[in-house]
């Protein structure tokens, strides 16, 4: 079997990846149809919120795999490539932190 040597982390996740994302589209025009039809406020403002922790949950289900897979991986190569590595989870994290 001839394997890509470093496939992405999330790989065998694929699938659910994507269904939660279409999820989260599916919120966006949600909310645009609040917007549309002028709800409360507080009920969008909800509704962004969920939206918010759905993407969280997302982008915190990404970094996991980054971590356990690609950051490992290139722990055990060793080099620049590792530091490349860890740089690029801990900028991240900062990220994600900030929003």
């Amino acid at each position: 079997m001839n394997e890509t040597p470093h496939p992405h982390g999330y790989i065998h996740q694929k699938d659910d990846y994507l269904k939660r994302l279409r999820r989260i589209e599916g919120q966006a025009r949600g909310l645009q149809r609040m917007v549309e039809e002028e709800q409360y406020c507080i009920d969008i403002l909800t509704q962004v919120s969920a939206m918010t922790k759905a993407l969280e949950s997302v982008a915190l289900g990404l970094l996991d795999e980054h971590l356990a897979h690609c950051v490992v991986d290139a722990a055990r190569a060793g080099g620049p490539e590792a530091q490349i590595k860890v740089k690029e989870a801990s900028d991240a994290i900062a990220r994600l932190v900030r929003s």
